[in-house]
């Protein structure tokens, strides 16, 4: 180490030691012998008187002051040595590092900077499953090192970022400087404001200067622009129609600028169109391979038959129910008339990413499902298997029917509330709404609503549930607070699929017989508007930021409508 070069090795300071101890006891002798002190000048002999008085007698010099100068000089020498030597070997040994182990970087810091050591480099582990931004590792950890070494340090979880501010630029712009600073691509609410033009960021969380992890999600607030009247003050204007070769059987918005359209066994295919242009994006075929998706039994490829479909709360999947499967393995597809005692094959629920439109997940559940439901919290996607008589509840997270709850005959719409709590469940083949809790799945009835509910939709505010009933051509409308029927209306005949306003102050209802679209206001429900359309509309969906409504009819045709904004 550095001192060792001027300290030298412990034997050659030993012998320097014994060296001048000899050279002490020498100087010593020396003066003992001498008649002068060494250190006293000599006396001139004197030139008068001429005869000079008897000289007094010199005494005998005593040794002990010389001797004890000696000692004096030999002990200065050994501790300039030995001191020497102490300082050469603290030098050899060093400092002790301390184990770091589980501190924050300040406490680590602290740490060494106490004992003359100081922090090197610092890097992350963002596997690591230690408290974040602790200590799991350092490059020396115990033994002894030189003062002022740097010890290198790896903290548990990914390398912290100050957040930036994107508050007053564009939803493009602050996305771009998130991901430029690591962190994820961010969620996006929209929300009315008056001053802030639209497509604006309002709010951001974390807040700007927010320490956080690289990776770390980030939620913004951004502006619609000017809040539009409300929905049931206006009445629907009519955009665009066109037809095709489609079937569809329902018509979904993912809120994130698609609109699928389930073809059934007519057409085997689900077809996607551009939102804001109306125009085709791709037909996906319902074909697959069930062994390709870990069912192994089944060989070959088969054909589902799309019915119904919902949306993830966040726009990225959609799950997609098969009426029935046409293939080997599949000798009893089910049928409208049938019941659990037909032995009628089960089927499936196909999942599809909305950014590769590409089936990615197949899921086994009853017979003939039918309508589909995710729950806000994207928890459980829930089936209704018309011919099983039973519900299918299907863990996202695993992607499999965990449960199947049974309900009564020919079920059929599904709606959740906001909270995740309770789905509604409309039992056609009866005069009942199933009520299921989701947390133990247990059920209780709102019992004798009418015939042959169908449809199902809630309020925002999850105060009231509206349930079209196809056997009387009505839609009605139910308190939550009392499970009781407070409103009526007849619109058209058979009311089948029906949609809700965001601002939940308005219905959809297509009438499957009479060939229209009704609009009804939900407060007082009053009929406001009934429209022709197609032949046999059968699906229709509410498009939130541009308050469009597609309504889709079995003989191929597709009308749109707005809500003007004033």
């Amino acid at each position: 180490m550095g001192r060792k070069a001027h300290g030298g090795s412990r034997s050659s300071r030993a012998e320097a030691a014994a060296r001048a101890l000899a050279r002490a006891e020498r100087a010593a002798a020396r003066a003992a012998d001498s008649e002068t002190p060494s250190n006293v000048a000599a006396v001139a002999e004197p030139t008068t008187p001429s005869v000079a008085p008897p000289a007094a007698p010199i005494p005998a010099k005593s040794h002990f002051p010389l001797r004890f100068l000696a000692w004096v000089v030999l002990a200065i020498v050994v501790v300039l040595a030995t001191g020497t030597a102490a300082v050469a070997t603290l030098g050899d040994i060093g400092v002790e590092v301390p184990v770091l182990r589980g501190l924050t970087l300040d406490e680590a810091q602290a740490g060494l900077e106490s004992v003359a050591l100081t922090v090197g480099a610092v890097t992350y582990d963002a596997t690591s499953t230690e408290p974040t931004w602790t200590v799991v590792s350092q490059s020396v950890a115990g033994g002894q090192v030189d003062e002022g070494t740097a010890i290198d340090l790896v903290l548990a979880g990914a390398p912290p970022v100050q957040v930036p501010s994107v508050v007053g630029v564009t939803v493009d712009e602050a996305t771009a400087l998130l991901v430029a600073s690591t962190l994820s691509t961010p969620t996006v609410t929209l929300q009315y404001n008056d001053t802030v033009p639209e497509g604006v960021v309002i709010a951001q969380e974390p807040v700007a200067d927010t320490v956080v992890m690289s990776g770390a999600p980030v939620a913004l607030v951004a502006s619609r622009g000017l809040e539009p009247a409300p929905s049931d003050s206006v009445k629907m204007e009519a955009v665009k129609k066109f037809s095709g070769a489609y079937s569809p059987k329902s018509v979904v918005a993912t809120q994130q600028g698609l609109i699928f359209s389930q073809n059934m066994m007519y057409r085997h295919n689900i077809a996607v169109f551009d939102a804001a242009t109306y125009e085709p994006v791709k037909t996906i075929p319902d074909r697959v391979t069930l062994a390709d998706f870990g069912y192994p039994e089944y060989s070959g490829s088969v054909q589902g038959g799309p019915v119904e479909a919902a949306v993830t709360p966040d726009g990225k999947y959609m799950y997609v129910s098969q009426y029935s499967m046409y293939g080997p393995g599949f000798s009893h597809p089910g049928d409208d008339d049938q019941g659990p005692e037909s032995g009628a094959d089960p089927s499936f629920v196909y999942r599809i990413p909305a950014d590769t439109l590409e089936i990615d997940q197949v899921i086994k559940v009853g017979s003939v499902p039918k309508y589909v439901a995710v729950t806000p919290d994207s928890r459980y996607v829930l089936v209704t298997n018309w011919v099983s008589y039973t519900m299918s509840v299907i863990d996202m997270a695993q992607g499999r029917e965990i449960k199947t709850i049974k309900l009564g005959q020919h079920l059929r719409g599904i709606t959740v509330n906001s909270t995740s709590k309770t789905a509604y469940v409309a039992i056609m083949g009866g005069s009942d709404i199933a009520k299921v809790d989701l947390d133990d799945f247990s059920v209780t009835w709102i019992k004798g609503v009418g015939s042959a509910p169908r449809h199902l939709v809630i309020s925002p505010d999850d105060r009231y549930l509206y349930a079209t009933l196809n056997g009387s051509g009505q839609v009605i409308k139910i308190d939550l607070t009392t499970d009781k029927v407070v409103g009526r209306i007849n619109t058209g005949s058979q009311p089948r699929s029906m949609a809700i306003a965001e601002d939940g102050r308005s219905l959809y209802v297509v009438n499957y017989e009479s060939d229209s679209v009704s609009k009804v206001r939900a407060e007082d429900m009053t009929e406001m508007q009934e429209i022709k359309v197609g032949h046999h509309p059968i699906g229709i969906t509410y498009v939130n930021d541009s308050r469009e409504i597609w309504v889709s009819c079995y003989a191929g045709s597709f009308h749109i409508f707005r809500d003007p904004v004033q």
